[in-house]
C-alpha cells in the first residue's frame, strides 16, 4: 500500500521559513516524479515544485527563487524548503508521486503565513 505522509506545516510570520517533508512508503521515490502542490483558500491546486526520478528539479516561473525541492533517497523522503514566506503562500501543501499513469497523493499539511 502506497502512503505519502506530509509534515512540517505550521503557522509562520511573513518572511519566515519552513521545511516540509513527505515520507513515502510502498514506493521508491527514486523511481517516481515527485511533486509538491498547494491549494490556497478559494483557489485551484497549483504545482509548486518537481523533482524527477533522475534528480532534476523544476519550478513554475511563479515559484522560482523562494522554494527548493530536494530528496533523501535513503530516507525515501522528499522535502520542500520555503523561504521568505508571504501571506499568499498560505495553503494546504500536498505531496504527489507520479509514474506513467499512476498518481499518488498525500493528505496535505497546512501552512499559514500570518502576523
Amino acid at each position: 500500500q502506497v502512503q505519502l505522509v506530509e509534515s512540517g506545516g505550521d503557522l509562520v510570520q511573513p518572511g519566515g521559513s519552513l521545511r516540509l517533508s513527505c515520507a513515502a512508503s510502498g514506493i521508491s521515490i527514486s523511481m517516481y516524479v515527485m511533486n509538491w502542490y498547494r491549494q490556497g483558500p478559494g483557489k485551484q491546486r497549483e504545482l509548486v515544485a518537481t523533482i524527477t526520478s533522475g534528480g532534476s528539479t523544476n519550478y513554475p516561473d511563479s515559484m522560482k527563487g523562494r522554494f527548493t525541492i530536494s530528496r533523501d533517497i535513503a530516507r525515501n523522503t522528499v522535502y520542500l524548503q520555503m523561504n521568505s514566506l508571504k501571506p499568499e503562500d498560505t495553503a494546504v501543501y500536498y505531496c504527489n508521486a507520479l509514474k506513467l499513469l499512476t498518481s499518488h497523493w498525500g493528505q496535505g499539511t497546512q501552512v499559514t503565513v500570518s502576523s
